[in-house]
């Protein structure tokens, strides 16, 4: 019989209860000590469970060499350390009652509402994240200062690291993935695609920049100037849409701003702040699919959710997604009607932080509760479940997980969002068919990310 476990504390569920009230991290040294012990530097049980289907978590992948791919260069197809895996089993509209409880809420309803192309995959787990040593000691050395800010709508007393590794709260959960540690700074090409219920669909296509500063090593709160992320995205494709320019600084303390962010459009020639580059406003090109707020499966000022925090559970997830990454696919293998090719999509069990977020009262947005599902190993989030006004299962995320070793650093590698009212999805980070995937060898600098570079960025 299938296992699955949600530990639960009375304390975290007080706190919990607490939803966007002000909870102090400021971790003791006892439990700082943990880190070093029985749980792993980002806070993860480091032992396996105990029927042996969850390994103990043992470094991870930490090099290309590691990986056994030395001469693996950034910017490249990431070769895939698991090719030789089997397929352990699959799950279906037919069986998936006898996996229920290790099957998140979406992924049992998408295999009700597409028995005959919906499947899961399931492979032999690897606890592949990791990440740079000094991001673990960061961790360490912050956990017992950091903090929310009053309300909940920022952190402050950490730099670097995952502010709360043994979190207390929903809202404390969010925010580690919000900060988590995502490379320094890359550049990737990346394809967009509004898929529609026949299969149809135009790819827009992206350049996309990325400066992550609060991961900056020997940067400090103070000088961050309130940014935790610079971002800057140009459409390169379709020609209609060519030369469009989105530029966000990503602020730490939302009470005290919320992101700047700027667009520049090549027909009118003018950069123009852009405030509605938030929560449920679309997305650039998504037809509607998804809103501002779901990219990279969550980001932003999480002031309009009372967050409660579930407890640990193991359940499937995507993980160490190196095909649905490989050059040896076109984007038609990927790109089926109503969500992706499934054969190329690999299951693994792991242990998730289930978080809740409810809308609070007098506050507006499309979804009124989304329940998340954050690997913890690496504070990246796996699966969305998106409920609607009338509380019914709207929407379904798919962050595609895999460790980009070059760094190292755990990321997704395609994410999709799934209607399953209109039988449409949109998928973003597609890269099978593009000269470079993330390259983060790369140097980019604060000019190249100011409202005046909006123009020369925006050259077709």
């Amino acid at each position: 019989m299938i296992r699955t476990t949600i530990i639960r504390a009375a304390s975290i569920a007080a706190l919990a209860m607490a939803g966007g009230a002000a909870i102090a991290g400021e971790l003791s040294a006892d439990q700082v000590a943990r880190l070093d012990n029985d749980l792993t530097p980002m806070g993860a049980i480091r032992a396996g469970n105990e029927a042996g289907t969850i390994p103990a978590w043992e470094g991870g992948i930490t090099s290309p060499a590691d990986a056994g791919f030395p001469d693996f260069k950034s910017g490249g197809h990431h070769p895939d350390p698991f090719a030789d895996d089997p397929v352990l089993y699959t799950i279906n509209a037919a069986n998936m009652a006898q996996y229920a409880d290790i099957l998140a809420e979406g992924n049992k309803a998408l295999l009700q509402a597409y028995p005959d192309t919906y499947f899961m995959n399931v492979y032999k787990t690897h606890r592949s994240a990791a990440f740079p040593p000094r991001i673990y000691e960061a961790t360490k050395q912050y956990a017992s200062t950091a903090r929310l800010i009053e309300g909940g709508n920022g952190v402050t007393g950490a730099i670097n690291g995952t502010p709360f590794p043994i979190p207390e709260s929903g809202l404390e959960a969010i925010w580690n993935h919000i900060l988590r540690f995502r490379a320094d700074m890359g550049i990737r090409a990346i394809g967009q695609a509004a898929v529609t219920r026949d299969g149809n669909y135009t790819l827009v296509k992206f350049i996309d920049n990325y400066m992550g500063v609060y991961g900056i090593q020997g940067m400090t709160e103070a000088e961050l100037d309130n940014v935790i992320i610079y971002f800057k995205q140009r459409v390169a494709a379709p020609a209609r849409l060519a030369g469009e320019v989105l530029l966000v600084h990503e602020t730490m303390d939302q009470n005290k701003e919320h992101r700047r962010a700027w667009i520049y459009n090549p027909g009118q020639r003018r950069v123009r702040r852009a405030p509605n580059v938030s929560f449920d406003n679309p997305r650039t090109a998504s037809d509607g699919l998804a809103t501002s707020d779901q990219f990279d499966m969550y980001n932003g000022s999480p002031e309009r959710y009372n967050w409660e925090i579930v407890g640990r559970k193991e359940i499937l997830v995507p993980y160490n997604s190196y095909k649905l990454h490989s050059n040896k696919l076109k984007y038609t293998d990927v790109l089926n009607p109503l969500h992706v090719n499934q054969e190329n999509v690999r299951y693994e069990l792991h242990r998730v932080w289930v978080v809740d977020s409810v809308l609070k009262e007098g506050t507006r947005h499309i979804y009124k509760r989304r329940t998340f599902y954050i690997d913890e190993d690496s504070w990246q989030t796996l699966v969305v479940d998106c409920y609607d006004n009338r509380d019914e299962l709207w929407r379904v995320q798919e962050g595609y997980g895999m460790n980009y070793y070059d760094v190292p650093d755990m990321w997704s590698t395609l994410e999709t969002t799934m209607d399953l009212q209109s039988g449409r999805y949109l998928a973003i980070g597609l890269n099978n068919e593009e000269p470079i995937t993330y390259d983060f060898n790369v140097t980019l600098t604060l000019d190249d990310f100011s409202p005046g570079s909006l123009r020369r960025s925006g050259v077709r």
